[in-house]
């Protein structure tokens, strides 16, 4: 497993690298150890709601106090001295930022300046992600899509498919060579949920839980088959036309706030990766440290 060239916690005091993911309906964070390598865990996680808009002094508050949970948290699970533990509430050595929000990218990407005293890795158009390409236009390719392929990769080989449950659903594809080929977006579970009950009077705002059977005997049992069954049979069926492009079967690994909820009703085999997209993101950053 390859290391990054950046200091060891034990050098660099505890300091740790910051990941995050700002998508459409929630943020992630992810905190890595300053010397983690392409395919380790993050110390800890944590997510928020992405709010409509937001300014750089309101996300600067966001990431301090996100800081602070993770640092305790990390040192509750470190069992570490009080004068140790004090190190992972410093800023990070470094930063990454994944943001579909392009509203909201500058301020995040202030924030992250101010707060962790370095300027952040933005991910995006230009930044040298060692994937092959064979997208039409690589700049159409959204930040979060690059990290989960760029993590699904390192982490289970090639070829491989990751999907995505998200706002949108996303699948990904890379083939035999390790070559990014592309992939499919559709609604994610929570749009088409709401797609239904605000276009149709009567339906009404449904939980997405699968129902005990498909075949539902009352309204919300009916919308909980539709949206979460109709969501597994289009996957798998998207999986099937994928291998038949492909040529092959690959390993799937499922991704996003959806991806334990939905797996075990998907007839593929595949593998639930939580942290998949922030480990892509610590990726990508180990990328342009390792360029400097």
């Amino acid at each position: 497993m390859g290391k990054g060239e950046q200091a060891s916690p034990a050098a660099g005091e505890g300091r740790c690298v910051l990941a995050v993911d700002v998508g459409n309906t929630s943020t992630g964070f992810g905190l890595f150890s300053a010397d983690a390598g392409e395919t380790d865990e993050p110390l800890g996680t944590w997510e928020l709601t992405t709010p409509e808009k937001l300014t750089a002094d309101e996300a600067r508050m966001q990431v301090a106090q996100v800081l602070g949970v993770l640092a305790r948290d990390v040192a509750e699970q470190r069992t570490l001295a009080p004068t140790r533990a004090a190190t992972f509430a410093e800023p990070p050595l470094d930063a990454v930022l994944s943001c579909v929000v392009p509203s909201l990218t500058e301020a995040w990407s202030a924030a992250l300046e101010t707060v962790c005293r370095t300027r952040p890795v933005v991910v995006g158009p230009g930044l040298k992600t060692g994937l092959r390409m064979r997208y039409s236009d690589p700049a159409e390719i959204g930040p979060d899509r690059i990290a989960d392929v760029v993590a699904a990769r390192a982490t289970y080989g090639a070829p491989v498919v990751a999907v995505d449950f998200g706002t949108t659903m996303n699948i990904e594809v890379i083939d035999g060579e390790g070559a990014f080929l592309g992939g499919i977006i559709a609604p994610g579970l929570a749009l088409g949920a709401q797609a239904l009950s605000r276009a149709a009077a009567r339906l009404p705002v449904i939980e997405l839980h699968a129902p005990k059977a498909a075949i539902g005997r009352s309204t919300r049992e009916a919308m909980q088959s539709g949206v979460v069954f109709g969501e597994v049979a289009r996957v798998d069926g998207l999986l099937d036309r994928v291998f038949a492009e492909l040529g092959e079967e690959a390993p799937v690994v499922l991704t996003g706030s959806g991806a334990g909820r939905l797996a075990p009703l998907v007839s593929h085999t595949a593998v639930v990766d939580k942290t998949l997209t922030l480990r892509g993101l610590h990726q990508l950053r180990l990328g342009v440290v390792r360029r400097r």
